[in-house]
């Protein structure tokens, strides 16, 4: 069985921004239930050198629509590290970028293979950039939007981070 550059980039980054969104609703409503101001989500930080739950978020999107939009382009720069979003804006931002994967086409992605892709530290193919880069940066930002959720009491387990699988029929 083989499986193609874009089922194995846009496949994964959709199931997991709909997990994204299914978490930052769930987020959104435990709030609301438990008088905790969404703001101090979205500032919080698991540790004092990283950087807070927005940036995460930010690099959740560039690391994937970003990321494919880099590689067609040939040159991929990293979303702003530290653009003063809300909550709400976030969840907009995950949204874009959900929409946004879900116009490619699978030739589309499937044809971006061996293009070269300039970054500010190397320079890859795109099946190299996305493969080696921009799919484990993006699983470890959103690991870390999840475990920041969940510091703050929010009723998340593994299922909502896997989201919707892949299960045979």
């Amino acid at each position: 069985m083989s499986i193609s550059l874009y089922e194995a980039s846009v496949g994964r980054f959709l199931q997991t921004l709909g997990a994204v969104s299914d978490y930052l609703d769930k987020s959104r409503s435990h709030c609301k239930e438990n008088n905790i101001d969404l703001n101090e989500i979205v500032e919080t930080r698991l540790y004092p050198d990283m950087l807070p739950f927005r940036f995460q978020l930010i690099q959740v999107a560039s690391l994937s629509l970003g990321a494919i939009n880099g590689a067609r382009a040939g040159a991929y720069l990293p979303g702003p590290p530290a653009e003063d979003l809300d909550y709400q804006a976030l969840q907009d931002l995950v949204a874009e970028a959900r929409s946004g994967l879900q116009q490619l086409t699978a030739e589309e992605v499937n044809g971006l293979a061996g293009k070269e892709v300039l970054t500010p530290w190397w320079t890859f193919t795109a099946e190299g950039f996305l493969m080696s880069f921009s799919i484990p940066s993006f699983y470890f930002h959103a690991t870390t939007a999840y475990d920041i959720l969940r510091t703050k009491g929010v009723p998340v387990g593994k299922l909502d981070f896997l989201g919707q699988l892949d299960i045979k029929t």
